[in-house]
């Protein structure tokens, strides 16, 4: 950092206990175990990967150590990158590493300190209390079991992508006859098996539903007929189902009026869900977080989970119908480009209910950082403001990509605020605290 202010700025912010609001721990393996499990984030995979490294080291057969120094062999080619500088934070706070740089010649000595630091059996404890948190948010798949675990530390989560998109498999439908003893095959049944979900998950103390979006998807309310016939479609319970997958088409409609606009079964059963999903969250008084943007298997050949991408085609006008419709339910938004960061800016200006929330995934680098926080410090109350999650798989990556963010936020407000005598030091920590913490305590009621 540049200067005293910024720094003394990050120290206080450092000291702010954390809520983090999203995440993709397991609760019950919520710390690393190995090296292998640091560097299998799909950061890592896929910056080696577009690097030059084969498949051949993310088989299963392939050793744990053997992977690691496979890519620790690469990182010499992305180590101007920030995941790179979150390794090496993660290898001098947690691992002991001393030196000024990681390279494949430290393979074997890090494996080795991980797999004895790891295994000490109050290490999740220990990474918890030195990255200064309080509790974190899951993703649950909607028939997770939520037992096992402290959910005050680990909140649930219902993070629905597979009702949405995927209950036309097989597979998704019987896992929820399998979590609700509803067989679903009409509007009615559907929205008895949601309301089972939203009351288990509610009774085991989830703050939030959460989605993932395409760029082409557009909420909008599915008249209980047409849902039915979708459904019907879905199942192979109707004597169209045959033709479901040769090009059946529905009529979307909007505000009970066809559009002219034809979609298939799915579109229609998707857009149903996820209407009812909304009115689920309004009945109980639960957030919407909408994950917007995402393309998948844009890369076909690419590694695990490094495969989607974005495009620009995404506006959140496509949202407009929900938002108005749903004035009770708040909807924290995350946009996977930082060229749609203005729009989610005026959204979030105008729209009580709309919320901008973190640097979600290709923006969550500093330099977008910067010009996001910059645009939406500028520009958005700051009480509807959550500054940032970690999007985290395992626990030891909270602390570095948390400091990365609070250095950028040190300088916003040391920049924006303090310099120019808008705030004192002590006002604008606390407006960082209100970032960091606060908003997420008053948005998710933790």
């Amino acid at each position: 950092m540049n200067d005293n202010l910024s720094r003394d700025l990050y120290t206080a912010l450092c000291a702010i206990p954390l809520i983090d609001p999203h995440s993709h721990i397991d609760p019950i393996a919520p710390a690393s175990r190995s090296l292998d499990d640091i560097l299998g984030y799909h950061y890592y995979t896929e910056l080696a990967h577009s690097a030059g490294m084969s498949h051949e080291p993310l088989r299963k057969e392939t050793s744990p150590r053997d992977r690691v120094k496979a890519i620790l062999g690469h990182m010499g080619r992305f180590d101007n990158t920030v995941q790179y500088a979150w390794f090496l934070e993660i290898a001098r706070e947690f691992l002991g590493f001393t030196g000024d740089k990681v390279t494949s010649a430290d393979a074997d000595a890090l494996f080795d300190s991980a797999q004895t630091i790891f295994s000490q059996p109050d290490w999740e404890k220990q990474v918890l209390k030195k990255s200064n948190i309080d509790a974190i948010f899951l993703t649950n798949e909607f028939d997770d079991s939520l037992d096992g675990f402290d959910t005050s530390v680990y909140v649930p989560c219902l993070r629905t992508d597979a009702l949405v998109f995927h209950l036309d498999k097989p597979k998704i439908r019987q896992r929820l006859i399998d979590t609700t003893g509803v067989d679903v095959g009409d509007a009615q049944s559907l929205r008895k098996a949601v309301w089972k979900l939203f009351a288990r998950f509610k009774a085991k103390g989830a703050k939030a539903c959460a989605i993932s979006l395409p760029p082409d998807f557009a909420p909008v309310k599915v008249p209980d007929a047409e849902l039915d016939r979708a459904l019907k479609a879905l199942s192979g319970d109707s004597p169209i189902a045959k033709a479901v997958f040769g090009g059946f088409q529905f009529a979307r409609t909007i505000a009970g009026k066809s559009t002219g606009v034809d979609e298939s079964p799915q579109a229609a059963v998707a857009r149903g869900v996820f209407w009812m999903l909304a009115e689920h969250c309004r009945e109980f008084e639960l957030p919407f977080d909408l994950m917007i943007g995402v393309n998948r298997t844009v890369y076909e050949a690419g590694v695990y989970q490094g495969q989607d991408l974005f495009d620009r085609q995404t506006s959140l006008i496509q949202y407009r119908d929900l938002f108005n419709a749903f004035p009770e339910v708040t909807f924290p938004i995350s946009v996977l480009t930082s060229g749609q960061n203005q729009e989610l800016v005026a959204y979030s200006w105008i729209f009580p209910n709309v919320v901008t929330n973190g640097h979600w995934w290709y923006s969550n680098i500093p330099a977008y950082i910067g010009r996001d926080l910059t645009e939406r410090l500028q520009a958005v109350p700051k009480t509807k403001q959550i500054g940032y999650y970690s999007d985290a798989y395992k626990l030891e990556f909270v602390l570095p990509k948390y400091n990365m963010y609070r250095r950028v936020l040190a300088e916003a407000l040391a920049d924006q605020f303090v310099r120019p005598g808008r705030m004192s030091e002590t006002e604008a920590v606390a407006l960082g605290k209100r970032l960091l913490r606060d908003n997420v305590r008053e948005i998710f009621d933790v």
